[in-house]
């Protein structure tokens, strides 16, 4: 008989919605509920915007500092490597005193950071100010992630993650947008600007809509249970640790390779389209767009497939895709061969990522559910911190010939750095991701918070106890 996690890889059948369950559940969401998902939707979106920025003026940093494209990288890297303290930081503050208030105070922050960059003079100025917003960026998935989903019916949360999920997306196409059109007019800095108003006003739609009434019920259990204090919360915390260790030691391995994926298929695509493969910076990020729109797709359709075939079969599928299409990614010339491979291989990566949101909620212990996604995800995305700094050394190492204005030029090759690079992380992420636990289908809004366990519906799902049983046998 093959191992359990094997045998688990498809859902038991009563864990699978109707197909008809998901337009009966959309009829019944409240205003709350859309406003909840959709402001959610809008921080992670922002947080993209500011994040991205970066990647797509990599060229203009570097003349503007007159520094390599390798140390202009070490901002991102400096980003992702704080965005773990962030999510440690505001994680607990919003499992402890709600999802409304740190999220607007934490949007406040990265708006403030974002715009303190357009204004930087010097290289260490500017890496300051991106070390700083890697901790602001930090909290924002886990309170964005947990203000959407929770309060969801099961039925919805498969599409409703690969929708949130590909938030990221759209502020990538936003932030491509906006470098096409204002950027190349007044520099930049422009960028930065409007991502910071962008991120404003997302601030104020969340501080109109109401407390997560999923939050407000665990709050009034433990008032009634005597528990709600801080000295409790951090009891719990520790015993959550102590339970679960393994848990959280196999979703941060999880989480390193996803990361190592996308950044790997993302930071520095838009320089390899201008360096290795000669195109224009207008050329580039229409390229970039279209990748990104395949990567919109891919995250919905990865999300709902999830809730009939199982989170990680989805996973699998979706970064074998990814895997298949690697050589229409870097062997091409041509634009429209190139666009189409970002597009196809945008798909699998972020079909595998529109899974994340959910797969992390359910296996999350009820009590921390914007605490242990946020830190795990951030976490992953610390250890994958190197991604474009990895890719931008191979390709100061690997080099190729290319023909621009009539001269025969060596230039970094970092279409075959990048697909050593993916293609070696997908066979990582597809090992992970078939041993790993999977609780497909849980009703975490009727968990007992106080206690960890999941309390409804023990048939269709399994406790996070024995989730870690299951990653040790």
């Amino acid at each position: 008989m093959p191992p359990r996690f094997i045998r688990e890889l498809i859902p038991r059948r009563e864990t699978r919605a109707p197909l008809g369950a998901v337009v009966v559940s959309l009829k019944s969401l409240t205003w709350v509920q859309w406003a909840q998902f959709w402001s959610g939707w809008l921080a992670w979106t922002c947080d993209a915007i500011d994040f991205v920025a970066v990647s797509l003026t990599v060229p203009l940093l570097s003349e503007q500092f007159g520094r390599s494209t390798s140390a202009i990288t070490t901002a991102l890297t400096l980003t992702l490597l704080f965005r773990s303290v962030g999510a440690v930081i505001f994680g607990m503050i919003s499992d402890r005193f709600g999802r409304k208030w740190p999220l607007v105070v934490n949007l406040v922050i990265c708006g403030a950071l974002e715009l303190g960059t357009g204004f930087v003079e010097t290289f260490s100025q500017f890496l300051a100010l991106r070390a700083l917003f890697g901790i602001a960026m930090g909290g924002i998935w886990g309170l964005s992630s947990s203000s959407a989903l929770e309060n969801l019916p099961v039925e919805l949360r498969g599409l409703a993650s690969g929708i949130l999920q590909e938030g990221y997306i759209v502020g990538y196409i936003f932030a491509a947008v906006i470098n096409l059109t204002l950027v190349p007019q007044h520099g930049w800095r422009a960028l930065f600007w409007t991502g910071a108003g962008i991120t404003f006003f997302a601030a104020v739609i969340r501080a109109l809509i109401p407390e997560s009434p999923f939050f407000l019920r665990v709050k009034e259990q433990e008032k009634a249970n005597g528990t709600n204090d801080s000295q409790n919360f951090l009891r719990q915390t520790k015993e959550m640790l102590k339970l679960h260790w393994l848990l959280c030691i196999y979703a941060v391995l999880l989480m390193t390779g996803l990361n190592f994926l996308s950044h790997g298929s993302q930071d520095l695509f838009p320089t390899y389209l201008q360096i290795t493969k000669g195109f224009s910076a207008h050329s580039a990020t229409v390229a970039t767009i279209i990748g990104n729109c395949g990567a919109f797709v891919g995250g919905a359709m990865g999300g709902w497939a999830s809730q009939y075939i199982g989170r990680r079969l989805t996973i699998v599928f979706c970064v074998l895709l990814t895997g298949v299409f690697i050589p229409l990614w870097v062997l091409p010339s041509s634009f429209s061969a190139l666009s189409a491979g970002a597009f196809c291989v945008q798909l699998g990566v972020q079909g595998a990522w529109g899974v994340i949101p959910i797969q992390l909620a359910e296996m999350s212990p009820p009590a921390f559910r914007a605490t242990f996604p946020g830190v795990v995800y951030q976490l992953g995305n610390m250890v994958s911190a190197a991604s474009a700094q990895i890719e931008a050394t191979g390709g100061d190492n690997l080099k190729t010939t290319i023909m621009k204005n009539g001269v025969l030029t060596v230039v970094p090759d970092y279409a075959t750095v990048q697909a050593i690079f993916i293609g070696a992380v997908a066979v990582f992420v597809i090992v992970i991701a078939i041993i790993g636990p999977e609780n497909h289908g849980s009703h975490f809004e009727s968990a007992n918070a106080t206690c960890g366990d999941e309390a409804a519906d023990h048939t269709s799902q399994i406790s996070c106890r024995e989730l870690d049983e299951k990653i040790s046998a």
